[in-house]
């Protein structure tokens, strides 16, 4: 206790360095403290659930022919058909039991108010795998899918519960319409509990047998070819993951073999074996499942090892601080020394300052940190945005602790060593310009120095490479025109609409929205532009000879008459589809130049016809009636993708639809105006995804913008904490060395000389800083290449920009100590003590 009080007024003795260490600090651990707050919740924080460490989550790579739906939950790898898990349900004797679920969209309506939410589909095993007990009334058990369709029940959430009921008892019990069905609300869900996906925040759970009630077009629940469920299970008390794959896979191979290897067509001998050998995965599942783990762990990692080098400047900086202000404590601690004080007691003292100074930056480092995790969710879209919290939780404050008293000791360990071995005769007496073990300090001062100018410049470098993609993106020509359109999307399926009714009302909301005021254009598509969504088909075409292991796979939408002309895409030949293309009129396609590419159809495509499906059998019975230009589909990033657009006239089970509204005004006024054209249509129907397309864009750039933007400001602060602690050392080297430079002016040399010997110190250690900077800059672009568009990690302009301005900022940083020298009066240099 005494060291601590001792250490209190030693640093308060000394505001300004103490106030500069301080700020130092906060800067670099509250930038830690933020990205490892985001690290926690996406990628080590557990399910709240019983156990987690014994769940797995189980994948199925390998052949998959038929049709894959993923969304992010994971991707296709990760999907089974559901006969499939219903086999490994009764067949498997490694694991306590097994769970399978899915995320889907849903218009709830209770008491006469609907909205869209997410929920999830879940077996009745899934609560019980997860080891959870409901917050009111029972969970969803095995009572509720033993037979397709006939369970129509629902759990809510807690946050909706509580949100939406009031927590009120007499909820469990009552009624709640879900995609048009209505559904007995059996119970609550744990507080705390928000699925298994991460990224998704499901309002309601619903028996995975009801998928056919939820989405009336899914057919597929005795398809073996239909992968679209995910599976996870929980492991028997005692068993290994290693043991369970290796007895889980031979019930696997057996099944693949034995029931699905007969069903398969069309395959050639080498795709055949890869199919029998196809295995199955069991990875740790304690986190769930969601593509959100891959997605954002290298970005993540990138940001993590950022704000880590942010910190290490800041360590390099204090610890200079610490060590010229040693030189004016080597008095004080040669008296200590001498009249018997011990060594490390004085190292214990000096360590206890520089860990105080520690925790008092990481003390204000999480007010950094708060701001950090807001200015980075702004940069988020809102679905992503919702799945994480500015709240500081006790890991998050644990590590910061812990962060605190590291670099506490790590800057100031060095600092105590030298400055508690003076030779006492020498600075007793005070006979010398300057204190002992002076040189050893200059040469750590100036490796420190340097070591900040090498990790500044990797930095400028990095965040150079992410500015750089961002900016290539944003020259990306999506083929659209996004200036002047809004968006929103409408789910009349979810509210029991039956498909003939659906294309009535989309018919009756296009006629509406033309009537708008303003608006010069109205469009409509099934799979929305730029939003992430991939829906895919294999094809024949005519007169293209397609191979048992060819790729006959195209992107496709269906999309309504004035569409292209709406967003702005081009029709090269033929004719856009007309109100005419409805259902029972001749079908019809329009594909892209991609897609004439990909077929060998070359530019005269008018008038060829092709198939949905493969085989010899397929009636080619959809005809070619136009050519437009390639545009974005899924991703900012492609515009080469082979697509064919179909009528959505002519489905005849379509039940949702994004329409595209072009104005002569800005678009953000129509934000305003197109709800209520819905609402009088049909007031229970709710507007989702409502924006202008270049919002669209901006959130299908959101991880770019995120990283450009963090990587630039960690990049900045770096920089000038390097250039903060250059300055102090070249000024304490001009203080150390007046009387140095006050002789040599006294014997005739010219300040631009003494300038040039400080400035030429500071392009030594700019030099070889710069040097090792972008040899770590280049191997951090080459791990970061997955994030960079249109560029190399490598990319020389980029690295000789980081490289100048940094050298810039050090020649800055250098001047005013370099002129201070060269102004220096001889003769009060010579008296100079």
């Amino acid at each position: 206790m005494r060291n601590i009080r001792f250490a209190f007024r030693t640093l308060f003795k000394a505001p300004f360095v103490t106030a500069v260490a301080i700020i130092s600090l906060a800067l670099g651990i509250g930038a830690n403290t933020a990205i490892f707050s985001i690290f926690d919740q996406m990628l080590l924080r557990p399910l709240p659930v019983s156990e987690p460490s014994g769940l797995v989550n189980l994948g199925a790579p390998g052949p998959k022919p038929g049709s894959q739906s993923s969304n992010n939950s994971g991707n296709s790898d990760q999907t089974f058909s559901y006969p499939m898990f219903r086999d490994l349900e009764e067949i498997q004797t490694v694991f306590t039991g097994i769970a399978a679920h899915r995320i889907f969209g849903v218009n709830l309506s209770f008491q006469g108010q609907t909205e869209n939410q997410e929920a999830a589909m879940v077996s009745g095993s899934y609560f019980g795998v997860l080891g959870l007990s409901p917050a009111a009334g029972r969970l969803i058990g095995p009572a509720d899918d033993r037979a397709i369709g006939e369970s129509a029940v629902a759990v809510l959430a807690y946050d909706y519960w509580r949100d939406r009921f009031g927590r009120r008892a007499d909820a469990v019990g009552g009624t709640i319409v879900v995609n048009g069905t209505p559904m007995q609300i059996v119970g609550v869900a744990p507080e705390g509990f928000a699925g298994t996906t991460l990224g998704s925040q499901p309002k309601v759970f619903v028996p995975i047998t009801m998928r056919s009630q939820m989405e009336p077009t899914f057919k597929a629940f005795d398809r073996r070819n239909s992968y679209w469920a995910y599976l996870f299970a929980r492991l028997k008390p005692g068993a290994s993951i290693d043991a369970a794959r290796a007895a889980l896979n031979q019930q696997y191979s057996a099944l693949v073999n034995n029931v699905e290897v007969p069903l398969q067509t069309g395959m050639s001998p080498a795709t055949l074996a890869r199919f029998k050998a196809k295995p199955v995965t069991i990875e740790p599942g304690q986190r769930g499942q969601s593509s959100v783990h891959s997605e954002a762990g290298l970005p993540l990692k990138i940001l993590f090892g950022v704000t880590g080098v942010v910190l290490l400047i800041a360590c390099a900086n204090i610890a200079n601080l610490l060590l010229a202000r040693s030189a004016s404590r080597s008095a004080e601690m040669a008296v200590r020394l001498s009249i018997g004080a011990n060594r490390g007691h004085l190292i214990r003292q000096l360590l206890t300052e520089a860990c105080l100074l520690g925790l008092m930056g990481g003390i204000a480092g999480l007010l950094v940190a708060k701001w950090t995790l807001v200015l980075l969710i702004m940069q988020l879209p809102s679905d992503a945005a919702a799945s994480i919290s500015t709240s500081l939780n006790w890991n998050v404050m644990g590590f910061a602790a812990v962060l605190s008293l590291s670099t506490g000791v790590l800057f100031g360990l060095f600092p105590a060593l030298h400055s508690t071995r003076p030779d006492l005769a020498i600075t007793l007496k005070n006979q010398a310009g300057q204190p002992a073990g002076a040189r050893s300090a200059a040469i750590f001062r100036f490796l420190l120095v340097t070591a900040q100018i090498t990790l500044s410049t990797a930095l400028l470098a990095a965040a150079g490479l992410f500015a750089r993609s961002l900016y290539n993106i944003a020259q990306v020509d999506l083929g659209i025109g996004t200036e002047q359109l809004a968006t929103f999307q409408i789910s009349p399926r979810m509210n029991g609409y039956t498909p003939a009714r659906s294309r009535l009302l989309f018919g009756q909301v296009e006629e509406a929205l033309a009537a708008v005021p303003g608006v010069t254009g109205v469009g409509a598509a099934l799979v929305p532009m730029i939003a992430g969504d991939n829906w895919t088909n294999n094809l024949t075409v005519e007169g293209f000879k397609a191979g048992p292991d060819t790729d006959t796979n195209a992107h496709f939408n269906e999309v309504g008459p004035g569409f292209f002309q709406t967003v702005g895409i081009p029709v090269l030949a033929g004719r856009e589809f007309t109100p005419g293309d409805v259902v029972g009129a001749p079908k019809v396609a329009i594909v892209n130049e991609a897609f004439a590419r990909k077929f060998n159809l070359g530019r005269d495509v008018v008038g060829k016809r092709i198939a949905m499906g493969s085989g010899n059998n397929v009636k080619l019975d959809i005809e070619i009636v136009g050519l437009v230009r390639n545009s974005a589909y899924s991703d900012a990033k492609r515009t080469d993708l082979p697509i064919f657009c179909l009528p959505y006239r002519q489905d005849e089970a379509i039940g949702d639809i994004t329409f595209y509204v072009k104005s002569r005004n800005p678009p953000t006024q129509l934000l305003t105006l197109l709800p209520p054209v819905v609402r009088a249509l049909d007031p229970n129907l709710p507007v989702s995804e409502l924006r202008t397309m270049s919002q669209q864009v901006t959130q299908r750039t959101s991880q770019d913008r995120a990283i450009g933007t963090m990587a630039a400001a960690f990049a900045g602060v770096a920089t000038l904490l390097a250039a903060i602690g250059l300055y102090g050392v070249l000024s304490y080297t001009v203080s150390r060395r007046t009387r140095e430079f006050g002789l040599r002016m006294a014997l005739g040399a010219q300040p631009g000389r003494v300038r040039a010997m400080v400035l030429g110190q500071v392009g030594w250690m700019t030099a070889i800083g710069g040097s090792l900077g972008i040899g770590l800059a280049c191997a951090l672009g080459w791990s970061a290449q997955a994030l960079l568009f249109g560029l190399q990690g490598w990319d020389p302009l980029v690295m000789i920009a980081s490289f100048v301005v940094l050298a810039t900022v050090a020649a800055g940083a250098g001047f005013l100590p370099a002129l201070r020298a060269s102004r220096i009066d001889p003769m009060r240099a010579l008296r100079w003590q």
